[in-house]
């Protein structure tokens, strides 16, 4: 995934005028395929996003005994006999690494689960004690990470479990994901700070109702009852997310950008972009083309609390570093055990180029000040090379480190760049 060579983000030369249209949704695809390994008969899984994150959690599944097969543009999931030994590397996906040891331990055998160097940061202390109390039984050495064993014995009993997901959804989105195939279902209540994402939590009980399966909620409380789990098609919605760096070239150029298909109804968070832009001073509509964002001239910062969206946070510190006046994002204190700790580098970065960043307990406050060419680095975090195209538009000179990183969540990014600036 790293490279010593530098992308030397394109300065836009007047205001772009595109339709992008994006691959499918990271956070569905992967949840999609979980189910579709559990699910009573095939699954068609459509426009799914094939990416490094979805392509190892693929892997892992054809690892543990399913048959993931191309068919198009398509998959074809054709669940088996879950069984080990076997081997999974989950790179530095959230998703693979929180979504597939509940699947292991409904596996017959052991499956040694590992990934990068820093996926062994990342929070997994309280998915693997809550798995450990619902009658999982794991090697992790005492660490409460990255690598670990589980040794599988073909289910779970399962039950009720408390589990503090203060530092990231996925801790309870992996336990729900699995829970039709436990025992007893499971029942997960919440304990300590608020969790963040709540609408990829929505996202999870959407997908998991759409399935078959029965989901009780209430305030910190997810109830999934034991029960069978439904093949069939499961269409994969474009992912939103990416969406947000596009979008927001219309803002920084004064030009504009339509995403075909966007959903009217959506879980996912990038559906928040409307809103965030529009109070940045974009002209947002929604019509038969897809959602368009119209830059008007000179935009301004926000006061925003992104707890539920934290993933916009790199592209949107971008726009607050090239806006009118200052900013304040809150709520993103657990963006700190992402895929590098975001706010410390969004920070370093924006700094290093001239700019007037610094962190908040929870958060980033942004003034702009004129920015300066230079090398952008990465961090091995896909959205850390978004951001860096965004300060490209307008900053000349900015050489962006380990572009390929961004193959995380959106192949072929670069391309899409160069042809929205081309129109």
């Amino acid at each position: 995934m790293t490279s010593t060579q530098t992308w030397p983000a394109p300065v836009a030369a007047g205001p772009v005028d595109a339709t992008v249209a994006l691959p499918g949704s990271k956070s569905m695809t992967n949840r999609a395929l979980i189910l579709a390994a559990l699910a009573d008969g095939p699954t068609l899984v459509e426009a799914p996003l094939r990416s490094r994150d979805t392509l190892l959690m693929a892997a892992a599944l054809r690892a543990l005994g399913v048959d993931v097969e191309d068919e198009g543009a398509d998959w074809r999931v054709r669940p088996g006999a879950l069984r080990g030994p076997a081997a999974v590397d989950v790179g530095l996906a959230g998703t693979v690494m929180r979504f597939l040891p509940p699947v292991a331990a409904l596996a017959d055998g052991e499956v040694t689960i590992d990934g990068d160097p820093r996926a062994r940061e990342r929070p997994m202390g309280p998915l693997l004690t809550a798995l450990h109390r619902l009658g999982a039984e794991i090697n992790d050495g005492g660490r409460g990470a990255l690598p670990f064993t589980v040794r599988g014995r073909g289910g779970l009993a399962g039950g009720p479990v408390t589990i503090d997901a203060s530092g990231s959804s996925q801790l309870v989105s992996g336990l729900l994901l699995a829970a039709p195939r436990f025992e007893k279902g499971v029942e997960v209540r919440h304990e300590g700070p608020p969790v963040p994402s709540a609408p990829h939590l929505a996202m999870t009980v959407a997908m998991l109702r759409a399935a078959g399966a029965s989901v009780e909620t209430g305030t910190d409380l997810w109830r999934v009852a034991s029960g069978p789990v439904r093949g069939g098609v499961t269409a994969i919605e474009p992912d939103l997310s990416n969406a947000a760096q596009f979008l927001g070239a219309a803002l920084v150029t004064g030009g504009r950008v339509t995403v075909p298909g966007w959903p009217a109804e959506t879980t996912q968070p990038g559906d928040a972009l409307r809103g965030l832009l529009a109070s940045m001073g974009a002209e947002v509509t929604d019509g038969p083309a897809g959602l368009t964002v119209r830059g008007t001239g000179g935009f301004r910062g926000i006061d925003a609390d992104l707890r539920e969206v934290g993933e916009l946070t790199p592209v949107l510190a971008a726009l607050a570093a090239l806006a009118d006046s200052p900013s304040r994002l809150t709520g993103i204190a657990h963006l700190r055990g992402h895929e590098t700790d975001r706010l410390a580098a969004l920070v370093a970065e924006l700094n290093a180029l001239g700019g007037d960043a610094r962190e908040l307990p929870d958060g980033l406050e942004i003034r702009p000040r004129p920015l300066r060419g230079g090398v952008f680095r990465t961090y091995d975090d896909h959205r850390m090379v978004m951001a860096a195209a965004v300060l490209g538009l307008a900053v000349p000179g900015i050489e962006v480190e380990n572009v390929a990183t961004v193959g995380k969540t959106l192949p072929g990014f670069t391309g899409l760049w160069t042809a929205m600036l081309e129109g």
